[in-house]
């Protein structure tokens, strides 16, 4: 197997993993499997993007599962959600937009690239694309189908010029072991993306 398809063949399994946490409420029967699978500690050692973090990560997750003060379910409603204002929002453009607000100049760049490279948006709602759980998932798609161009474009242009800094307040402010652990594993499985790309990470000013 070739370096590129190793690459992609990472991309395509640690972005469905991550993208559903992020996306999916625990309580989803798509996730079921994929939760049971990480309650239990010993799953790094099939993470294809190795780090010394991992059994550390691994064992936080596990503690979050049995955390007294906060169920899962609990706390992705609280970070998500709402009905509170959100620890970290999950949607790229409060980060890229001098308004800090939804549907801002960036997503719309981020659907003009998707309409440029044919690429249907799947969610039923009319709801933002630059979710991070949504981007993860559609890195691992086009991974899958194998579109190296597409997938560096959308990391180096649409996710890393912000993804670091909703990592930084997610683990900061999550107030739950599971989903620290889930911010730090992120962001070493993002930094191992990284390496082989062909496409710069595209320098963008943030305004939160």
């Amino acid at each position: 197997m070739s370096d590129t398809t190793q690459r992609l063949a990472t991309i395509a399994l640690t972005g469905k993993v991550l993208g559903a946490l992020f996306y999916q409420a625990p309580t989803s029967p798509d996730v079921a499997t994929l939760y049971a699978t990480l309650e239990d500690p010993s799953w790094p050692e099939q993470w294809p993007v190795q780090h010394e973090e991992l059994a550390v990560i691994a064992q936080r997750m596990a503690e979050g599962f049995a955390y007294s003060q906060e169920s899962l379910s609990e706390a992705w409603q609280r970070l998500f959600i709402g009905p509170y204002a959100l620890p970290a929002s999950p949607w790229g453009s409060v980060y890229l937009d001098k308004e800090n607000v939804l549907f801002g100049d960036s997503m719309l760049e981020l659907r003009q690239w998707m309409r440029d490279n044919d690429i249907a948006a799947e969610q039923e709602t009319n709801e933002p694309d630059d979710h991070i759980g949504m981007l993860l998932m559609l890195a691992a798609w086009l991974a899958e189908e194998g579109l190296q161009q597409q997938v560096d474009e959308l990391l180096s242009w649409h996710i890393l010029p912000w993804s670091g800094r909703f990592l930084e307040l997610f683990i900061a402010n999550a107030g739950h072991p599971f989903y620290q652990a889930l911010g730090e594993l992120t962001r070493l499985t993002l930094a191992g993306w990284q390496t082989g790309s062909l496409v710069p990470v595209a320098p963008k000013a943030l305004y939160f």
